[in-house]
């Protein structure tokens, strides 16, 4: 079972936040593969779809961001259920412009607590991860606090080109499902 966590936060008054734009692409996805309704499972809740000869459980941790390595402890207990290759975390990055991202095999969690959170419990930093842009384009428009700004909605012309990006993600998120790492590790983010 492959399994592909977006990271974010529980609760009305995050849902338009940036730093649940790892949310954001879950619930296209979800919506695009006619998912069943979420359900509450253990720290989380998921749906479980099948794409293709895929069969792909969608997770929302429902622990807040900087815990959310927890509700990957039932796919730890699956046997021959490998991070490496069954995992992908959807997440927000403030280093990369709103409407890019990046996909990486492995890495650092960069400072991001969420994927500290995740590292932590995978004791491992070899997973992928999709890191999706909410650096504001405007050079003019300051990040300021970063937890601020994380918790903050995104200015309508920064969700449209987010929104224009998510046809490139659902792309790179596929590429995986169908292809692997690798290959989707070399399509391009802009």
């Amino acid at each position: 079972m492959k399994v592909i966590v977006g990271l974010g936060n529980p609760g009305r008054e995050y849902e338009d936040t940036r730093h649940n734009v790892g949310w954001w692409l879950l619930d296209h996805l979800a919506a695009r593969w006619h998912a069943d309704p979420w359900r509450k499972d253990g720290e989380a809740v998921t749906t479980t779809v099948r794409t293709g000869t895929r069969t792909v459980r969608l997770v929302k941790p429902q622990t807040y961001m900087n815990l959310s390595g927890a509700a990957l402890r039932p796919y730890l207990k699956r046997p021959g259920w490998t991070p490496a290759e069954d995992l992908l975390v959807l997440v927000d990055e403030v280093a990369i412009p709103v409407g890019e991202y990046r996909l990486r095999a492995a890495g650092s969690p960069g400072g991001h607590n969420g994927l500290k959170s995740i590292e932590a419990h995978l004791k491992s930093p070899t997973y992928p991860r999709l890191r999706i842009g909410i650096r504001p384009v405007d050079e003019r428009r300051t990040i300021g606090d970063l937890a601020d700004f994380v918790l903050h909605a995104m200015p309508r012309d920064e969700r449209a080109l987010y929104d224009a990006s998510v046809p490139r993600l659902v792309d790179a998120v596929e590429c995986w499902l169908a292809e692997g790492t690798e290959k989707a590790v070399s399509t391009r983010g802009r």
